[in-house]
């Protein structure tokens, strides 16, 4: 698990399609203001290895964010904790 990255995210992704196997980056975007978490994501995806998954944290569902990970070939998900936290988990599918 990477450092930062709070223990029941494990849990919450365990009944997705999100890669097990793969080395995983954390991202907390919940204060920041719009469009940083947005640009924070996408800064964050270009540097990211094909072989690892970006999880980012936020306080909702990041819906304008869908459309450009679609458009660059990504596959993601998205699971909500009980604590309201939204993990958006973003991977190459290669």
């Amino acid at each position: 698990m990477p450092t930062g990255e709070p223990p029941q995210v494990d849990g919450l992704l365990a009944d997705t399609h999100v890669p097990a196997d793969r080395d995983r980056e954390y991202l907390d975007v919940r204060e920041l203001p719009p469009p940083e978490p947005l640009t924070e994501t996408l800064e964050r995806l270009a540097a990211l290895a094909d072989d690892a998954t970006l999880v980012q944290a936020n306080d909702r569902v990041p819906q304008h964010l869908f459309p450009k990970l679609d458009d660059r070939g990504f596959a993601y998900e998205h699971v909500e904790a009980d604590d309201g936290t939204v993990y958006t988990a973003i991977w190459s599918p290669t």
